[in-house]
């Protein structure tokens, strides 16, 4: 919990830096920073972080018998930190790293739907502590675990705020691989849950 505590107060104080950011900014115009749960709902659970960025946008407005309705279509370039762990035997610990590209669709009514290719994936497993022998001697191992190569497709649903062009929750379904383990692939498939949120007012 004081890990989840420190994250929540620095989030809250680059809010509150952001308010002080001038409202012409381009970067922060196109950024949007989003944090939520991560995990499978049975084994793991924890928490991810990450930031979209608007690479293209196209609004397309349809002429229909109540008055225009307009659509908006996006690329976005996203990257995401998320860290999982077993809370009941404190094991199946891993830290995750991905990054790629979403296309969004938002609707007239705000209702948004998205489909995500991340070909650039890291996956590290976090193992308790670890002893290892050798030549008779027993000896501690410093940061215990492997690391796998992880890319990943999701797809998922959310809803913009009203009056907030980047704000709003999500979630979505992720499936990944992570290679190589043992032999062959371990495909794992995670729910992510949370909030997208942008520094600016609108």
């Amino acid at each position: 919990m004081k890990k989840y505590s420190i994250v929540f107060l620095l989030l809250f104080a680059m809010n509150l830096n952001g308010q002080q950011l001038p409202n012409n900014n381009p970067f922060l115009d196109k950024t949007t920073f989003k944090i939520g749960y991560h995990g499978d709902l049975i084994n793991t659970s924890g928490l991810q972080l990450g930031a979209e960025y608007a690479w293209k946008e196209k609004i397309k407005i349809k002429e229909k018998k109540k008055g225009p309705k307009s659509i908006t279509h996006q690329y976005l370039l996203h990257s995401n930190l998320g860290y999982s762990t077993n809370f009941r035997n404190k094991t199946d610990n891993g830290l995750q790293v991905y990054a790629g590209i979403i296309w969004r669709r938002t609707n007239p009514k705000r209702w948004q739907f998205n489909l995500e290719i991340n070909p650039l994936g890291y996956y590290r497993s976090i193992l308790p502590e670890t002893y290892e022998v050798q030549e008779s001697e027993v000896s501690k191992i410093k940061f215990p675990g492997r690391s796998y190569y992880a890319p990943s497709i999701g797809f998922g649903t959310g809803r913009q705020r009203p009056g907030k062009r980047r704000s709003g929750w999500y979630l979505n379904l992720n499936y990944t691989l992570r290679t190589p383990y043992n032999a062959g692939t371990l495909p794992t498939l995670s729910i992510q849950y949370g909030h997208r949120f942008n520094f600016k007012k609108k």
